[in-house]
């Protein structure tokens, strides 16, 4: 059988320590009016906003606060437009440069949010370009700055679900290890987590191919040793600048191959329950490995199983590690970085029904190395809470 993969990413990737200096430098050409995206705590970013007025660019700063939702993305693509906005920079983590990438792809693309919309929407492809689109992450986890896709929560529908798009990959992204260094813990753990998962759950999936694989590889081995040393003192600036590089595989990784289980659920959870995304890939993550060890065990699908061996060597460093010694690790890891139960952010039993069958929808779930019935997502489920 022949080999057959596609790769794109970021159209640049400008890595290292202190590289956020140059953001000024970077825009020009781009246009001097700059929607500046940030979180709920702007004054953060304050450095990057005289960074940029110094050099005489236009700054329009909108704050998304939460997660994104359609009404988030509106209002940011009537102020880009209101503000005659030519460039989108986003600062920020994940739910920021998400937010960032639609509103630059909806300012010059005519409809609503919901024309676009995976899942929930009518999924029409994007007919214009974006406009350019500057992606700063301070957190390392979802990996934004390499993707096409921004996650966006539908409260009408308790959903997340994708805007996605060959064209929504960033111009730029700025990937700067020192933003991160004061990052709290609880952030530090979940993020990084997610980060895992991505790089786990591809380098498993049911698409993966050798090109990717060096990149979970890579990622998974630097997480290994670096997460935790991360979480326990977040001025170490090389185990910082390992999960930068980790996340950024990872975001690589992800919008190349399709994910998981894990991420399958995550969508739906995080529609339904004020959980933060990685600490469902944390809990999850886990369950779902043994159940599709399991069953990949019963199929005997030697080929895939041996993945999940490679997986444990990696997170292990050792040698002899079993696909049960992976698992241990993942709970382990889990544990040391005191990341909450599912029951804690208000999951239980009665909720399963509901998570199994938005899972099964889910755009993720494609990617799983075996297909899971719904009672063994909801075996999955029970393990996890």
């Amino acid at each position: 059988m022949g080999l057959n993969f596609e790769f794109a990413t970021a159209s640049r990737i400008i890595f290292g320590n202190h590289v956020s200096d140059k953001l000024p430098e970077l825009l020009a050409g781009m246009g001097k009016r700059v929607l500046l995206v940030t979180g709920k705590n702007s004054a953060r970013h304050q450095p990057f906003i005289d960074l940029l007025t110094g050099a005489d660019f236009k700054v329009t700063l909108y704050q998304i606060p939460s997660e994104p939702t359609i009404e988030i993305i509106d209002a940011g693509v009537n102020a880009a437009r209101k503000n005659q906005c030519q460039i989108v920079v986003g600062i920020g983590g994940g739910s920021v440069i998400d937010g960032a990438k639609a509103i630059a792809a909806m300012v010059p693309n005519p409809g609503e949010l919901l024309d676009y919309l995976e899942v929930i929407g009518r999924g029409k492809a994007l007919s214009q370009a974006p406009l350019p689109c500057v992606a700063v992450p301070t957190t390392s986890g979802t990996g934004a700055e390499v993707t096409k896709n921004s996650v966006i929560k539908s409260t009408q529908h308790n959903v997340k679900v994708s805007l996605r798009s060959n064209l929504m990959y960033p111009d730029v992204a700025l990937v700067d290890p020192v933003l991160t260094v004061s990052l709290p813990k609880d952030i530090t753990a979940t993020t990084g987590t997610d980060a895992l998962t991505h790089l786990l759950e591809t380098f498993v999936s049911n698409q993966a191919n050798p090109f990717i694989d060096m990149y979970c590889r890579e990622g998974m081995k630097r997480i290994s040793r670096s997460l935790v040393k991360a979480f326990n003192d977040g001025s170490d600036l090389e185990a910082r600048e390992n999960m930068s590089i980790a996340s950024m595989l990872g975001g690589m990784a992800l919008a190349n191959v399709k994910l998981g289980a894990v991420h399958g659920f995550a969508g739906p959870m995080g529609g339904m329950f004020p959980v933060p995304h990685g600490a469902v890939c944390a809990c999850l993550l886990p369950a779902v490995m043994e159940m599709n060890i399991q069953v990949l065990t019963g199929q005997k699908m030697e080929e895939k199983l041996f993945k999940y061996h490679e997986v444990a060597k990696i997170l292990t460093g050792t040698d002899n590690a079993t696909v049960t010694d992976g698992i241990l690790w993942v709970n382990e890891m889990v544990r040391v970085l005191e990341i909450p139960s599912l029951s804690e952010f208000g999951v239980t039993q009665v909720h399963f029904t509901e998570l199994v069958e938005k899972a099964k929808d889910a755009s993720s779930m494609k990617g799983n190395p075996v297909l899971l019935s719904s009672e063994q997502l909801t075996t999955i489920l029970e393990m996890s809470l």
